[in-house]
């Protein structure tokens, strides 16, 4: 099955909780990452647009516009996808009991906070399971279970999967 940008798998109704362990969170970043690099990419031209305006310009309008909706569209993708988004390329996944925090580029959901900390409280994921041992950690040998599950293909989908262009 072959994904494109503007038809990502609805996990769940927006307005729903979602609960993540650590396999299901990157499970999902396999299809976050894609569509949050592209968006990037995007916004990155429609800035660059922008910089090279004057005030007075009256496609600036418009240019912003467009860089609102690329915000909005990526904002929606992602709350379809049942993570938090807490800021431009920022997200958490929740836990039940803290979140998961991801931010682009980031290559892995390496983090955890809890739900009164925030962005500046991110503890490493190892650290609080060798500390805590807590269920989203998918048992005591979560990372050989990461492991497997990458190479069995048991995922959402592979970014290799998913058309962005």
């Amino acid at each position: 099955m072959r994904f494109d940008k503007d038809n990502v798998v609805q996990i769940g109704r927006p307005d729903e909780p979602r609960f993540f362990t650590l396999s299901e969170a990157n499970a999902a970043l396999d299809l976050i990452k894609p569509i949050t690099k592209c968006t990037a990419a995007e916004l990155e031209t429609v800035k660059s647009r922008l910089g090279n305006m004057l005030p007075s310009d009256p496609r600036v309008t418009e240019t912003e516009q467009c860089y609102e909706k690329l915000v909005r569209n990526w904002i929606s993708k992602m709350n379809r996808l049942g993570v938090i988004v807490k800021g431009l390329w920022l997200i958490d996944f929740d836990t039940g009991d803290g979140y998961f925090c991801w931010k682009f580029p980031e290559r892995n959901i390496s983090y955890y906070h809890s739900y009164n900390g925030g962005f500046v409280e991110r503890t490493l994921i190892t650290n609080v399971i060798e500390t805590l041992n807590p269920d989203w950690a998918d048992g005591p040998d979560w990372l050989a279970e990461e492991s497997r599950q990458q190479n069995s293909g048991n995922r959402i989908a592979s970014r290799h999967d998913i058309r962005t262009d």
